[in-house]
């Protein structure tokens, strides 16, 4: 756990009022902004959240062992009182700040400061970010302690929480950066500073909150806004925007991809079991399918050379790469599943729909294809045109869940549709649909977005297919 700063300095970065106590004095150690996972003398965030607000566990936190409180003043004013006399402000500093969040975001960016040796890397795009942040972090863990985001901890709370992590041993710190309003992708990159930054793409994600791709590349494009001199920037090689995102940045943008990658000789598709890739005259075996992975590691390789990583510490980075929760896991048994709904747009659907069709299999391929969300204005034309498309493939059964697809009714009514593809927006029905369907042998693809969460067929099917 990160040792931070007494009470009484986190009050002057955060620019709080800090209460009395006994402890303002004593150092403290890591942050929380879950009551019940506080540590010993943690300093906990109370963070207004969907369903109830930071500032109604207070007490919680203190009991638990929390050493600092962070909390918003006009809350504080107006019910603070209480908990003064019932004693929280001797065993708790009380920090009052005017917005805890933002407190946390300045908080972070001033521990960051602190280590001016760690190299701080950004990562950011509408699809594969994830996957190419452990990409970049395993790579560079081959060769020196490294911190990377974990988990959803990517936007304006959690990239902080990931900051604070940094120590004095900490060589490089790798930042998945995620947006989906106007603004937040500053806000994200004046907290880091990053000394290299890698887009992966630009894509129509939370495009209901941007407008148009071109907002959303503007957006993106943040993220090399506090640039220096020394400073790199990477981008897909054959990146539609690209010179829009190149132009006027300060430091350098190197392109990455199959032309652009230096001593990338080429790749063989192994199917679920990853891509061979022939890079500086090593033969590496990547263990994530299909190119869209293939591109995030030619992404991942340029950056890391650009730092000096050698060839030994890059191919181990590469084949020790694991999928994560929900992003192109294989999960294989009598029927085999491939789990890769954690987020989706056409964009991605398209990507995996396309590859699944082309991938080789001796039993029947089966997609189940959830919601795709934060799509606004776009999202009947996006449902309708996914609908479209994987009625042309030659998919074995398409199931599609969730009320987006309702604007697609009519493809499933087409005969070519109606042996092969089933909507529904009930969850049992899904079940019931799949119970039906399933045989082992099976290749099931599971995509949709978040809300969907078609994480929840996993264990049905392999009870199914048993």
């Amino acid at each position: 756990m990160s040792v931070l700063y007494p009470a009484r300095e986190i009050a002057r970065i955060t620019q709080g009022e800090l209460r009395g106590t006994r402890n303002e004095a004593a150092p403290l150690e890591g942050v929380c902004i879950d009551s019940r996972k506080v540590e010993k003398g943690s300093l906990f965030v109370a963070l207004p959240g969907t369903r109830t607000d930071g500032h109604e566990f207070l007490e919680q936190a203190a009991a638990n062992g929390a050493a600092g409180l962070l909390v918003r003043r006009a809350w504080w004013r107006r019910r603070g009182e209480r908990l003064e006399r019932q004693g929280l402000c001797r065993e708790a500093a009380v920090i009052a700040v005017d917005d805890p969040l933002e407190a946390l975001q300045r908080l972070a960016a001033h521990h960051l400061l602190r280590f001016p040796a760690v190299t701080r890397v950004g990562v950011t795009g509408s699809n594969g970010k994830t996957t190419t942040k452990e990409i970049i972090g395993g790579i560079l863990a081959q060769t020196a302690p490294t911190v990377k985001s974990r988990g959803n901890l990517n936007s304006e709370i959690g990239l902080p929480l990931v900051a604070l992590g940094v120590t004095k041993d900490t060589r490089f710190a790798v930042f998945e950066m995620a947006t989906n309003h106007p603004g937040e992708m500053e806000v994200l990159a004046d907290i880091v500073r990053p000394n290299l930054a890698l887009i992966t793409n630009i894509g129509s994600a939370h495009i209901e909150f941007f407008g148009s791709r071109e907002a959303i590349a503007e957006e993106k494009k943040q993220i090399f806004r506090f640039f220096g001199e020394r400073d790199t920037g990477f981008l897909f090689e054959r990146e539609p925007f690209f010179r829009h995102l190149a132009e006027g940045v300060q430091g350098e943008i190197l392109p990455f991809g199959p032309e652009s990658t230096t001593g990338y000789g080429g790749s063989r598709d192994l199917g679920l079991d990853g891509t061979a890739i022939d890079w500086e005259g090593l033969q590496i075996h990547f263990p994530l399918f299909g190119e869209h992975n293939l591109m995030n590691a030619l992404g991942a390789v340029t950056l890391c050379r650009t730092v000096g990583v050698d060839r030994e510490a890059v191919k181990a980075g590469l084949e020790r790469v694991e999928p994560i929760f929900a992003r192109s896991r294989v999960i294989r048994g009598p029927v085999t599943i491939v789990e890769d709904c954690y987020n989706a747009n056409p964009d991605s659907m398209k990507t995996v729909l396309g590859y699944f069709d082309a991938l080789g299999w001796d039993g029947r391929k089966l997609a189940v294809l959830g919601n795709m969300l934060e799509l606004g204005d776009e999202s009947r034309r996006a449902h309708v045109g996914i609908a479209l498309l994987a009625v042309r493939l030659s998919l074995d059964r398409c199931v599609f869940y969730g009320e987006g697809w309702a604007a697609a009714a009519a493809v499933f009514e087409q005969p070519a549709a109606k042996a092969r593809c089933v909507w529904t927006s009930d969850f049992d029905t899904l079940l019931h649909i799949l119970s039906c369907s399933v045989e082992p042998g099976d290749l099931i693809v599971l995509k949709g977005s978040r809300g969907a969460r078609l994480e929840r067929l996993v264990d049905p099917l392999k009870r199914i297919a048993a």
